[in-house]
């Protein structure tokens, strides 16, 4: 079966008193240039303060954040890369940020996850983000799981929406509508699931020039209007 783009829109559209109102609510995403710009440090940052979102309210773990920042230097990857068990013992030592020692332990993994990046690539990590087509969003989630430190299940996608690459969100409210359209009948889990969402998304992109991240809140809104 298939999801309309113009029925997502009609329903959405009755949430909102105008046009500019829905989109003011919807959510961006920076442009690919922007995405180049920004420092590898940048992403060592958002990856990690992803990993620490997870199971915790995201609220206390932002509101952290800037702790970290001046716990961890910034993030230099290149520095961050060198921490080891003794440097991480040393920060459970420090009230200020969450010490959650499994998770502090995936800074420096991650870190060498970025420079490996770098080397293979011959670019920086914003341009490789950058450069991913939305097309196979879920193959970046894929390689992110693979060769990251807890950046499997929702993380992938909570890491790129935190950095500002464009990517959907499998919300609960997400899959209920495509649950409800009959494009899947359970949770998505393997790859070939992960593909006919994939498949979705490009459908409803290509009719819509939407961003991806636009598309998932609108489907969560077609089901929460709450959201």
């Amino acid at each position: 079966m298939t999801l309309e783009y113009r029925w997502l829109y009609d329903t959405v559209r009755k949430r909102f008193e105008s046009d500019e109102a829905m989109e003011a609510f919807l959510p961006t995403a920076l442009t690919p240039q922007e995405l180049k710009q920004k420092g590898d440090d940048r992403y060592l940052s958002a990856m990690s303060q992803r990993v620490f979102q997870a199971g915790m309210q995201h609220s206390m773990v932002d509101a952290k954040w800037p702790e970290f920042e001046k716990a961890f230097s910034g993030f230099a990857p290149g520095q961050m890369a060198l921490l080891g068990p003794q440097q991480i013992e040393d920060h459970m030592k420090n009230d200020r940020i969450i010490r959650d020692r499994t998770k502090l332990q995936t800074i420096p993994k991650n870190a060498r996850f970025i420079l490996d990046i770098r080397q293979e690539r011959g670019c920086g990590f914003g341009e490789f983000i950058a450069g991913w087509p939305g097309a196979d969003t879920v193959g970046l989630w894929r390689l992110l799981a693979q060769r990251g430190a807890r950046l499997g299940g929702r993380s992938a996608a909570g890491f790129l929406r935190l950095a500002g690459k464009d990517t959907f969100l499998l919300t609960s409210d997400v899959v209920a509508r495509l649950m409800a359209a009959g494009i899947i009948d359970h949770a998505p889990t393997s790859q070939r699931d992960m593909q006919i969402v994939q498949d979705a998304f490009n459908r409803l992109q290509q009719d819509s020039g939407r961003l991806l991240c636009q598309l998932s809140a609108m489907l969560s809104l077609s089901i929460n209007p709450g959201f």
